[in-house]
């Protein structure tokens, strides 16, 4: 993916636009949706200065059932391909996820050195016990309705598939076992968003983060800072609470990045 001057007018396109201050966010949507559920936040992060990084992960942004045949492998190879990319012309590079995003974003504080993640009701656990099923039901039934849209403010469309492929809430799940193992080595700050109420992911994922990042980073700050929000669901990002996320981690970069905005 090249480099752009502008955002795409099409809020559902991936897309990667250099910004001034020489440092550079991948940002990482959810499970079955697409970059229509960031577009938001990242136009936030390119009027503060950073170069955006906002592509359509493996499987995703065409039907589900290509979402269907592709595995866990290919959603961390794309993003830590994008983020060695971004590493070699960049000073700095941050990561941002929202849900299934947010697993991936800290997958990439395992194996990479992103100077700081934000989290967005990261998905580390999932509120449908049926999901620990689905490598077993994946070979009877093909999809699921969708899980989507759990946003409380009106009007807002994140963009998913409208069925869910059981395949891939297999692949999901033991993309959440293999990252929820090694949380321990996260070496970069984390800020964490959480959602009082979701009816996708539950509080489980966010305990263990507890658990694990504890004390303060070399950096100054926590290695966890975890905010809860009052008025929002599942997809934050385009909910009640959005813009006290994108508010919230452009002060978080810019501490870590040393960028002042006033």
């Amino acid at each position: 993916m090249e480099f752009s001057t502008l955002a795409p007018s099409d809020a559902a396109d991936g897309f990667r636009v250099r910004g001034p201050n020489g440092d550079a966010v991948l940002l990482i949507h959810g499970f079955t949706s697409g970059p229509r559920s960031l577009r938001p936040w990242a136009d936030a992060l390119l009027a503060g200065g950073y170069t955006v990084s906002l592509p359509v992960l493996p499987g995703h942004g065409t039907r589900w059932e290509d979402l269907a045949a592709t595995g866990r492998e290919a959603w961390t190879r794309a993003v830590e391909d994008e983020f060695d990319a971004l590493a070699t012309t960049h000073r700095k590079v941050f990561v941002a996820g929202l849900s299934m995003g947010g697993t991936l974003a800290l997958h990439l504080g395992i194996r990479r050195d992103p100077a700081g993640i934000v989290l967005v009701n990261p998905a580390l656990s999932m509120v449908d016990r049926t999901s620990m099923l689905a490598g077993v039901l994946r070979r009877f039934i093909p999809s699921v309705p969708a899980i989507a849209n759990d946003i409380a403010l009106p009007g807002q469309d994140e963009g998913a598939y409208p069925r869910t492929p059981v395949a891939a809430v297999h692949e999901l799940r033991r993309l959440i076992t293999a990252t929820r193992r090694h949380l321990d080595t996260v070496r970069a700050p984390v800020l964490a968003y959480r959602s009082l109420v979701d009816h996708v992911v539950s509080e489980s994922g966010i305990n263990a983060l507890r658990r694990v990042l504890v004390g303060m980073h070399p950096a100054g700050v926590p290695r966890l800072q975890l905010t809860y929000l009052e008025r929002s669901l599942h997809v934050a990002t385009l909910d009640y609470d959005a813009d006290a996320i994108f508010a919230g981690s452009l002060a978080f970069f810019d501490r870590l990045g040393g960028h002042g905005h006033g």
